[in-house]
């Protein structure tokens, strides 16, 4: 085992992209069992209604997490805003640890912040509201208590909805706030802030208190492939995952 850590996020898994589902299986059978750990920020799913959901493509993914967890190498998981239901079952026939959003971890000797990145986004004042709402643990009972066709149709109509939303919305409010950076930075003491969500990979500087801390965002996957940020002994690097 190589002691390489591994963060991918923003997959998005869903019926209509065979390719990213694809591209992702492979990485979890042959790149990720190099590494000591994989850890996945949010977005797994492009929709996760419930963990009594047994629908093809997740049944799929989660027999490919258990053989991963199984061959020893631990998997970490944090609710995206798309994936927020996945909950104990799903983490018992996998074998993946859920995170806590922000998470805080030693690695390779530097505190590191893990975090999906909605919650940095302070800008889009009405998306904070919406996920104040929807996080609510009696909303979330209320959800998973109806059936599985209404909870599907309810899934695709907020998709629908949230995409027109996104659309109308300026580009600068769907990125993060700096001060709201900052502030997560100072409050955890990191090093460095690793997240997906915004879409926009890139490794930031920002001085806080007279330190240089550093922000990682990891990309989005298509049915072309992919990119996983990787920490080992050596430092930071990210590479590329291509589709077929």
């Amino acid at each position: 085992m190589s002691g390489e850590t591994l963060f991918v996020s923003d997959l998005h898994l869903t019926p209509e992209r065979p390719g990213t589902l694809d591209c992702f299986l492979r990485f979890l059978g042959q790149r990720a069992r190099r590494a000591q750990r994989l850890i996945i920020l949010g977005d797994l799913f492009d929709a996760w209604i419930g963990d009594d959901d047994d629908s093809p493509l997740n049944r799929e993914v989660q027999d490919a997490l258990a053989a991963l967890t199984a061959a020893g190498i631990g998997c970490d998981l944090m609710h995206g805003n798309r994936d927020f239901l996945i909950g104990r079952t799903f983490c018992r026939r996998t074998g993946c640890r859920l995170l806590r959003d922000p998470t805080l971890i030693t690695l390779g000797g530097e505190s590191v912040l893990l975090m999906h990145g909605d919650l940095l986004c302070t800008d889009d004042v009405p998306y904070q509201r919406f996920r104040r709402r929807i996080r609510n643990p009696l909303v979330k009972r209320l959800f998973l208590w109806r059936s599985l066709a209404a909870r599907r149709a309810l899934a695709a109509s907020y998709r629908r909805k949230s995409g027109q939303a996104t659309a109308a919305k300026p580009s600068r409010i769907m990125d993060v706030n700096q001060r709201t950076v900052e502030d997560h930075l100072r409050r955890f003491a990191a090093a460095r802030l690793v997240h997906g969500h915004t879409h926009r990979p890139a490794d930031h500087r920002h001085e806080v208190d007279g330190r240089i801390r550093i922000r990682s965002v990891l990309a989005e996957w298509h049915p072309t492939g992919g990119e996983v940020l990787v920490q080992d002994p050596a430092g930071w690097r990210r590479e590329a995952v291509t589709g077929r």
